[in-house]
């Protein structure tokens, strides 16, 4: 008591001290101020140093005075003891000094000290009550105050202290407790229970949740990664032979020392195979420093394992021991509960470190993945589709994070089988050895197995990655679809993969149920082959309850590690092909990036030019590949490219902005660039952000802008003015209106050069004017700039200073309008051609004038009513993705069960139920065969005991294979069934429907939710009924050995249902919360992918990798709480399951003389399981219902609004009709949603079939609307439209939307070969395709294709110019030849040339058809029968061309502006 008790707790201190104190040397925290607990822990530290010193002192003084000497230890012990104090006491003010709240160091350092010390203390009262004269006054009273200022010690060291100055924690305004909570908050993870108690009371929401602890963030996760990548990739290149592409001079070093902005990559030109870099090294040099702690607490986790065992040996063998001291039973039990909650800690402990590197993990792989799509280069990209990279991002991060929680199995699972044989060699000896045969025949089944699904994973992978590409471009394009009427054709291709992808899944169901019978019956072969062999190898080996029951606890321990193994191995090599694809992903961007550079202004001073190019385009953008351009555009000039469909003019802007794949030459851009794209990128946010594009807010600026760009008289008619939400890709704005957005963005952000791809395609010639003469022109507001527009608007041209013309990827002409004229080439013929009137029209500037005088007063009484009448409520559109609160609903569950089938799930119950009882009979059976008498020395019975034990083996195998499979296969039952109703579902809802709801939240369900329910649901359901079974087994053995035990239960069983309803209600709350956040992180990666070009050519770039982050940490923001409160629960489970098995080997040490050994065994053997069964039940009873959320939300749209039946079943019309195509119209009226007005009204006229009618009017007049009214995209709120005296209302939308057609005004296509694109029913032959292709003029383009008809389309078409896409949709209409057609600014994307061959292919492919035409350009439309102008959504004038000119009205003044007139 003075040696060995003294000196544990000094030489703990001493040992850990020197490495604690260089740990807080280099971590700085900041600075505590002295608080009155800090004083309070000072000041005991010190006393206590006073009290050891004092008894030195009194040794050294009772060695004076009195004869005999005192013994060594009596100076030793205390001197030690007094040093060790004084170092626990400087330790507590480093503490201070270096920002720590609360420290675990020295919260053992007094545990361990106080225990020690009560042992002395028991010993000194024993003493003082039997040997009273024995008693030292002053040593016992210094012990006693030593002893009390221990206890005070402790108790301080388990409060925290107030944080650091300057911390973070006080900056934030929901900071998370963790860091200052104490060690033993800590871990208990007590921390969490203030948010446990809020999520009880009421649902969690997004206020409630605390921020995350910096270290956490993305900010501070993703550059660490991102760094240790790129010097990974720097290593690699070093090792290669580099060749520098020509412009070395420029990069680096330039005279004035200037920095240049330049991203250049090095070709590289190694033949032989280089060394890759690998980002498997980069993730461990990241993750892995603070991965390795958990390896600490798996080595000590996996050693306290077997405590557990031997104790049991211990206990069997008291029991057995009728001599044995009744103490020895209750340290025993004292011991196993001990032990038991040590390793409950520890284990949680290791699970947190574990799941938070993997939460870290996935930050880390989102943010890198994101930053490379922002520099991955064109044709990289189209080497991998937007949906493999959402992929990348969504599912496969989440396998990263997985794997990390499991990844220590590697070493861990060995090391446990390795402790468990020893053992076990000690408990039976050398018959151990056949159990480990059968063991090592198993693990080569299962690594079969593992292998086998791990191949036909990948299999399903590709079909999946497959489907939510299809069901990606289904959603982009979904407007064509409904116009095409071909949704049916869709469908079809989607549940063709998804049949493919549930083939490969029932083969993994059947793989899984081999898997699960192994998995089941091995250790219960290995058990029944080690005791058969150990009895028959010998007629004196006895089976007694020792040696059963301890082997069997050891097996159970076994189980584990072998069957994690296979599974852990198959995931490593998942994880190693995603990697792969990763890296691939990382590389690939490499490459082929164009040397792009910006010059400072110093450099070029020197240089009157303003851009040089001279590149090469590559070969699958313009279809002659050797071109080379040497172009020189003067600073402030305005550069006109003009040319043919095809001809090059998209990708001379391409290859200035640095987006082509350069060959040679280099490009020169000075000053900063702004790109307004041919197809107008928008984003998802109001229309007022869409503009201002995180620029500075100026308020006068922005009124100008606005102004300029005609966007006013929009802003009027849009619900919330300018803080309208746009939906996503702008599905809520007309063509037009895009347009003239990205034209405002590029406007307001104000740059050095503009590159105006055909901006004034979309719009109306007098809004074209109106920009042009405001905006680009000579007197526009961008007149100081250099801007370069391609168009094809031949009025605008001899305004400009320089022309460009390009055929076939050539400038083959360059030089001003007079010049251009003059040289009498292609151009001069080209105008003379399509120009009908000469446009210098001097009347035409005077109303310009007018207008400009009058303007400014009208728009400011716009304004101020603006902000009167608009409240920002209307103009919200989207809809995120809301967390639904409460209990999942039963009906949920019910919906899943009639899913699988009833009778299916009643089969598999029953064969759940055959398992565990026989399960439970083999084992009572085995106690009843120890407890055997034994008759010289053998137990004669044991061949008969050994027979039945094998035979209910056989059986549990049996009903094990059945249940497995029978699960399985209702699993894919009920996941083929949820999928195509959701197929249905999302196919028949309205437009209206697609606009409100985001695309990341459909695009979520069909991949992380049909996922869920693909794989998780089952296996959960199957693993949840086990541990149910577990746990009821359990409970009633043990009841039935020592029912003393039922005073105990019932209270344990209510405290585990109070904390387990406790945790559910935040954990699923939470767990909706992050799976609701997650849609945002896709949408915006999706978004983010579709305008790479735009962002990057505003250099944006940072603004945009911000958003991502903070919507990624806001995702983990509800992630990291409910990873928290995993451990929170399991801890207190853990906690009731480890005071069951103590009462339960309690009572058996009470009623040891009535308790056979053998039932004793069988009782505190099941016990040991009950702790991990019990923590097994909760975790799967709430991951049933956290994943089950997944079925409620695909059900969710089945309750969404539908569109009209598809068709009838009588078919309500003759096969031929419409024949005539007279198209009535009589008082029509229809509205957006029904909280709108009319979006046009009252429309009554009556059209001829045969007849040729244009529709004109400004942007937002109602003319798309029209059409979308003819074709029920939108059902009418009032009126009918008749068409060969038809009411069209009362047709199937199918019968409708199949007999007329439609050119829309944005050409989509989807993925898949041309002839897909063209005909996807597969009902035209060959011949009908090629004479449509003929039609349209695009015979000879796709006659050069190597594959013609076959050639793939990339996704969205974009291996085609927005031109070639135009006239395929035309193909489309030529192929179905109805008698109605309507054309849709089917024109707006093409050059004077196309339009006019559309046109005359119009003419002559539907002379006796009616078409519509919505038309921009005035001069396709004079020659039509007749015209209708639309005017704020009603019908202003209607009659032929001809009359409304002599009319003069609103018509006659658009064909002035148009210079027709």
């Amino acid at each position: 008591q003075n040696t060995v008790l003294v000196w544990v707790p000094c030489f703990y201190l001493w040992m850990c001290a020197p490495i604690y104190l260089l740990y807080l040397h280099s971590h700085d925290r900041g600075y505590i101020c002295m608080s009155h607990l800090n004083k309070a822990k000072t000041v005991v530290g010190f006393l206590l140093w006073v009290v050891c010193w004092s008894d030195v002192f009194y040794s050294f003084w009772e060695r004076n005075h009195s004869s005999n000497s005192t013994a060594p230890v009596h100076l030793v012990s205390p001197t030690l003891l007094g040093l060790t104090m004084l170092l626990a006491t400087f330790i507590i003010q480093y503490e201070r000094l270096k920002g720590v709240q609360s420290c675990g160091i020295l919260l053992i350092f007094w545990l361990l000290a106080l225990l020690c010390a009560t042992v002395s203390f028991r010993s000194k009262i024993l003493q003082a009550r039997n040997e009273p004269e024995t008693v030292c006054i002053w040593k016992y009273t210094t012990f006693y105050i030593y002893y009390a200022f221990l206890l005070v010690a402790l108790i301080l060291s388990c409060l925290t202290d107030q944080p650091p100055l300057f911390s973070q924690a006080t900056k934030e305004l929901n900071p998370c407790p963790e860091p200052g909570a104490s060690f033993l908050s800590r871990i208990t993870f007590w921390w969490i229970t203030g948010m446990m108690m809020v999520g009880y009371r009421r649902p969690l929401e997004e206020k409630d949740l605390w921020s995350l602890n910096p270290d956490d963030c993305s900010h501070r996760v993703v550059p660490q990664l991102v760094h240790r990548w790129n010097s990974e990739c720097q290593k690699v290149k070093r090792s290669q032979q580099m060749v520098y592409s020509p412009k070395r001079a420029l990069h680096g070093e330039n005279r004035e020392g200037q920095p240049v902005e330049e991203s250049e990559i090095l070709l590289l030109t190694s033949p032989r195979k280089t060394k890759e870099p690998s980002l498997l090294w980069a993730l461990c040099l990241t993750f892995g420093p603070y991965f390795l702690i958990s390896c600490l607490y798996k080595i000590i986790q996996d050693i306290l394992m077997f405590v557990g065992p031997e104790i049991l040996r211990l206990l069997i063998h008291f029991v057995n021991d009728t001599s044995a001291l009744s103490w020895q039973g209750y340290f025993y039990t004292a011991l196993l509960f001990i032990c038991t909650c040590v390793q409950s800690l520890i284990l949680q402990r290791y699970f947190h470190v574990c799941f938070v590197s993997g939460m870290r993990l996935r930050t880390a792989i989102i943010g890198a993945v994101y930053r490379k799509a922002l520099v991955i280069s064109n044709g990289a990209r189209r080497t991998s589709t937007v949906g493999e990279i959402v992929n990348l991002m969504s599912v496969d991060a989440q396998r990263f994070m997985d794997l990390v929680t499991y990844i220590n199995m590697v070493w861990s699972a060995p090391l446990q089988v390795v402790l468990a044989l020893y053992f076990l060699w000690q408990n039976l000896g050398p018959s151990v050895l056949a159990g480990v045969a059968v063991m090592v025949l198993m693990v080569p089944i299962n690594a079969v197995i593992a292998m086998k699904t791990k191949t036909y994973q990948v299999a399903q992978m590709k079909s999946k990655d497959s489907r939510i590409k299809l069901m990606n471009e289904m959603l982009n394009g979904i407007k064509v679809l409904k116009l095409y009427a071909w949704e049916l054709a869709f469908k079809e291709k989607v549940s063709k993969i998804r049949e493919s992808e549930l083939r490969v899944l029932k083969k993994t169901a059947y793989l899984g149920a081999i898997s699960t019978f192994t998995w089941v019956c091995a250790p219960f072969l290995v058990a029944l082959s080690t005791f058969a062999v150990y009895v028959l190898i010998d007629d004196q080996n006895v089976l007694d309850a020792q040696k059963a029951f301890v082997s069997l606890a050891l097996f159970n321990i076994l189980r584990f590690p072998l069957n994690m193994l296979p599974m852990v191995i198959s995931s490593i090599v998942q994880v190693g092909a995603l990697l792969f694809l990763l890296a691939c992903s990382h590389c690939c961007v490499g490459v082929c990036c164009l040397q792009f550079t910006i010059l400072t202004s110093k450099i070029i001073d020197s240089m009157p030019t303003n851009c040089i190019t001279t590149f090469h385009c590559p070969p699958d953008l313009i279809y002659s590949s050797s071109a080379v351009l040497n172009v020189c555009i003067p600073e402030g000039s305005l550069v006109a490219v003009v040319g043919h469909v095809g001809s090059g003019k998209s990708s001379l802007l391409s290859a200035l902005l640095g987006e082509m794949d350069k060959v040679e030459g280099s490009v020169v851009v000075k000053g900063s660039v702004a790109y307004v794209p041919q197809q107008a990128w928008i984003q998802n946010s109001t229309l007022k952000e869409n503009i201002v594009f995180g620029q500075k807010r100026r308020e006068d600026w922005y009124n100008h802008v606005v102004e300029v760009c005609a966007l006013q008289p929009d802003l009027e008619i849009l619900p919330a003015g300018d803080e309208t939400e746009i939906g996503e890709k702008g599905v809520n704005l007309s063509g037009g209106q895009k347009q003239r957005v990205s034209l405002a963005r590029a406007v307001y952000c104000d740059r050095a050069v503009y590159l105006l791809d055909d901006p004034l395609s979309a719009v109306d010639a007098h809004v074209g004017k109106h920009i042009f003469d405001y905006v680009i022109g000579p007197q526009g507001i961008l007149r100081e700039k250099t801007r370069v527009l391609v168009t094809h608007g031949l009025s605008f041209l001899p305004q400009t200073d320089l022309i460009l013309v390009m055929v076939d990827g050539e400038i083959t002409e360059a030089g001003s309008y007079q010049q251009l004229m003059v040289q009498e080439g292609a151009f001069a013929e080209f105008l003379r051609t399509y120009a009908t009137v000469d446009q210098t029209d001097d009347g035409g500037n005077e109303p310009a004038v007018k207008t400009e005088t009058q303007k400014p007063h009208k728009t400011d009484n716009a304004r101020e009513l603006n902000k009167k009448t608009k409240n920002s409520e209307m103009g919200k559109l989207t809809e995120a993705d809301k967390a639904s609160t409460g209990q999942v609903k039963l009906s949920v569950f019910w919906a899943y069960l009639k899913a699988i089938g009833v009778l299916l799930s009643c089969i598999s119950l029953l064969l759940f139920l055959t398992h565990h009882l026989v399960s439970l009979f083999s084992n009572y059976w085995l106690s009843l065969w120890t407890d055997d008498l034994v008759v010289n020395g053998t137990q004669p019975y044991r061949l008969r005991r050994l027979a039945v034990y094998g035979s209910f083996g056989l059986t549990q195998g049996v009903a094990v294979f059945g249940y497995s499979l029978s699960m399985s296969i209702g699993g894919i039952m009920a996941s083929r069934y949820l999928h195509q109703s959701l197929l249905s579902d999302v196919l028949r809802s309205p437009m209206s429907f697609f606009e409100k709801t985001p695309s990341g939240n459909l695009v979520n369900r069909f991949a992380k939710e049909m996922d869920t329910i693909d794989s998780v649901i089952p296996s959960i359901i199957k693993m949840f009924m086990g541990s149910l079974f577990n746990v009821l087994g359990s409970c009633v053995i043990i009841l039935v050995a020592t029912p003393l035990v039922a005073i105990i239960i019932p209270f344990l069983g209510l405290l585990y249902f109070f904390v387990q309803r406790f945790y559910v209600a935040t954990s699923r709350q939470l767990k909706r919360l992050e799976s609701v956040s997650r849609s945002p992180i896709y949408t915006h990666f999706n978004e983010t992918l579709l305008g790479t070009s735009v962002i990057r050519a505003f250099g944006e770039q940072e603004r945009f990798i911000h958003e991502s982050d903070q919507r990624v940490d806001h995702n983990q923001k509800a992630y990291y709480p409910s990873i928290v409160a995993n451990r929170w629960l399991a801890i207190r489970l853990e906690f009731v399951g480890n005071c069951i098995v103590s009462f339960a080997a309690l009572f058996a040490v009470i009623a040891r003389d009535r308790l056979s050994p053998g039932f004793m065994g069988l009782s505190i053997s099941y016990a040991l399981q009950l702790t991990a069964s019990l923590t097994w039940l909760v975790r799967m009873s709430s991951d049933v219902e956290t994943n089950i959320i997944a079925v409620e939300k695909v059900k969710e749209y089945c309750c969404t609004g539908k569109e009209a039946e598809w068709q009838h079943e009588t078919p309500s019309v003759p096969p031929g009709w419409p024949t005539q195509g007279c198209i009535d119209i009589r008082g029509f009226g229809l509205r957006y949603r029904h909280d709108l007005d009319l979006a046009i009204r009252n429309i009554t006229i009556a059209i001829n079939g045969g007849e040729k009618i244009g529709i004109v009017g400004r942007t937002g007049a109602g003319k798309s609307s029209l059409t979308l009214g003819l074709f029920r995209i939108i059902e009418a709120a009032e009126g009918h439209i008749f068409i060969d005296g038809v009411d069209i209302a009362k047709l199937g939308l199918h019968e409708l939307r199949s007999r007329i057609t439609i050119i829309p005004q944005d050409p989509v296509l989807f993925s898949g070969s041309l002839r897909m694109n063209l005909d996807p029913f597969d009902s035209y032959s060959d011949e009908e395709i090629w004479r449509a292709l003929e039609f349209s003029h695009l015979k000879n383009f796709v006659s050069s294709l190597p594959n013609k008809l076959s050639h793939e389309c990339s996704e969205g078409g974009e291996n085609l110019s927005v031109g070639q896409r135009q006239l395929l949709c035309l193909a489309r209409a030529v192929l179905r030849k109805t008698k109605v057609l309507v054309l849709d600014e089917a024109t707006a994307a093409v050059d004077m040339e196309t339009d006019n061959l559309i046109q005359s292919t119009i003419r002559s492919q539907f002379d006796d058809c009616t078409v519509l035409t919505i038309a921009h350009r005035l001069n396709t439309i004079m020659d039509y029968t007749r015209v209708l102008l639309l005017d704020k959504g009603e019908m202003a004038e209607f009659d032929s061309p001809s009359n409304l000119i002599a009319l003069k009205g609103a018509f006659y003044k658009m064909a002035k502006d148009a210079g027709l007139v």
